[in-house]
């Protein structure tokens, strides 16, 4: 008998401690540390117990080293120990790290002991994810830090007791006004590491990225807005679909030295699919800024106010989960390229790549938390989509995209933001002004697609009979709000209009669309309308 120990370590509470502060900075901190947790510090504390780091993958059971690195990325690490002790030692080395260098950050951490020669390694992680470490998940008792006493200041992030001053800890650009704050530890830890992270960040877009020219912001202000005339940043949430059951069923009936290395190499195709989709959007954007300064699409421009530094920023990236920040105009079409460079990734699966994607745009000083809540919802929304028509399709699984636009706040959840401003009560059922969620790709029997929200705003704003014609096209907004098929037929005689624009043909339901403006209660014109503002478009 050989007995060996599997460990695997995960992470809960991610959004909240990235997202949690408002600041951008603080968010690119904690990012970085959250990653630094789960992958560096993991490959570095099997270093400490004696595994160097070119050799942790080499095969335990013919090894004479007392561990081996399955896999560590996407907030998650898997490891083989020799020894039960020797994995409750990595345990404590790597929480104390954490404790003292990443204070917030959740470890959850699950042990479980096999034979090598009669136990299925698979069926032990599963167990131990499922009973272990999901329970963990749900049972874990909340921690209720002491936040100070009556002689204490708080640290305007975290609420905590302060222990410093921001402004020790952050370079600022001779333009850049200084903006000190109180700061707890957890917040302070977060600053100390957003050189290391920049530095990460410029090492993984060095193609793409001229570090003479081009910089990636710290600030929201820095995302590229323009001064009186556009001030809103885009969240951007993007998901893969499937992700897990894909895992399993990639694993699933190997012997424990097959399942070791599918695992490893499947890991590592997937955290590659995610950094090559976000190169392929990025040279896309470096290629459509010009010397001026200047953003320039197929269906608008604008003139970057701060100069230097991309209008574009990964939070969470590797994997099939990533999160960036953009301008507000360019949220919805990077967003797009995202979902299509992602497709076109190889893993080793050899099964298609298809995620979903939420866009959440508001005023640049916004609370950004709140943002990226919505764009995960949003995200979500989406999935929902995909999981409703994927059986109609005859499909697994295809890719989705869903937004919202705030001018102003965000009172209430998704669902209840569209139940309140986009349902229009009617006789039988109520009519909806949005059609998104919106598949990603072209279908014969799916008019809500993509391209066919990007064909209506390139019409609205380029048309002969639209362009430069504001009024009209606000006339026309006001038209669908009334949800009646004959108020659009009257708009269209009253302009002397055939028809409006067209969508791409979709087994006869682009001629209803553009005869009368709706199609099943839904609306299909009301999207491009309040998006014509939040819409550059980059690409082919």
């Amino acid at each position: 008998m050989t007995q060996y120990t599997v460990t695997v370590v995960d992470t809960t509470g991610k959004q909240n401690y990235i997202f949690s502060s408002n600041r951008l900075r603080e968010n690119i901190g904690a990012s970085f540390l959250l990653s630094q947790a789960t992958k560096e510090w993991v490959e570095e504390t099997l270093e400490e117990l004696g595994v160097p780091k070119k050799s942790q993958e080499e095969a335990i059971e013919i090894s004479e080293l007392n561990a081996e690195l399955i896999y560590a990325a996407g907030g998650n690490a898997l490891i083989v120990f020799k020894s039960r002790e020797t994995a409750v030692s990595f345990t404590r080395i790597l929480s104390w790290r954490v404790l003292k260098e990443a204070l917030g950050v959740n470890l959850l951490v699950a042990h479980a002991e096999f034979d090598w020669e009669s136990n299925n390694l698979y069926s032990q992680i599963e167990k131990l994810k499922k009973n272990d470490i999901e329970r963990q998940k749900y049972e874990r008792i909340l921690s209720a830090p002491l936040l100070g006493l009556g002689v204490t200041a708080s640290c305007n992030s975290t609420q905590l007791p302060a222990v410093d001053r921001s402004d020790k800890y952050i370079k600022y650009d001779e333009d850049e006004q200084t903006d000190s704050y109180l700061i707890s530890t957890e917040t302070k830890q977060k600053l100390q590491a957003v050189k290391e992270a920049n530095k990460k960040l410029q090492k993984f877009f060095a193609e793409e990225v001229d570090q003479n020219i081009y910089q990636f912001p710290y600030r929201t202000d820095h995302l590229g807005r323009s001064k009186g005339e556009s001030s809103y940043a885009a969240i951007v949430h993007a998901d893969g679909n499937g992700m897990g059951d894909r895992f399993k069923k990639y694993g699933e009936g190997r012997e424990n030295r097959d399942y070791i290395n599918a695992m490893r190499k499947f890991s590592k195709s997937v955290d590659q699919a995610g950094i090559k989709a976000l190169k392929a959007v990025v040279g896309i954007l470096t290629k459509s800024i010009h010397q001026e300064g200047k953003v320039v699409g197929q269906v608008g421009e604008f003139n970057l106010n701060a100069k230097y530094y991309l209008p574009f920023r990964p939070l969470v990236y590797g994997g099939d989960d990533i999160t960036f920040v953009c301008e507000g105009r360019l949220g919805l079409e990077l967003a797009a390229l995202f979902l299509r460079a992602f497709e076109k990734q190889l893993v080793a699966d050899g099964q298609p790549l298809t995620a979903c994607a939420g866009v959440c745009i508001v005023k640049t000083h916004y609370p950004f938390a709140r943002a990226y809540q919505i764009s995960e919802e949003l995200c979500k929304e989406a999935k929902k989509f995909v999981n409703k028509k994927r059986k109609k399709y005859g499909v697994d699984y295809f890719s989705a995209i869903d937004w919202h636009l705030a001018a102003s706040g965000l009172l209430g959840s998704v669902s209840e933001i569209r139940k309140r401003e986009y349902q229009i009560p009617t006789n039988e059922k109520p009519w909806n002004l949005v059609m998104r969620p919106l598949r990603l790709q072209k279908h014969s029997s799916e008019w809500r697609t993509w391209d066919g929200f990007t064909q209506v705003v390139e019409e609205f704003k380029e048309g002969k009979d639209w362009k430069e014609r504001h009024n009209k096209v606000m006339a026309l907004r006001e038209v669908l709000r009334k949800a009646s098929i004959e108020a659009t037929q009257e708009f269209l005689r009253a302009y002397k209009l055939p028809q409006l624009p067209s969508f791409p043909e979709s087994s006869g339901q682009s001629e209803q669309l553009a005869r009368d403006g709706w199609l099943n209660g839904e609306c299909g014109y009301f999207d491009a309308i309040e998006a014509m503002d939040f819409y550059i478009g980059l690409g082919d």
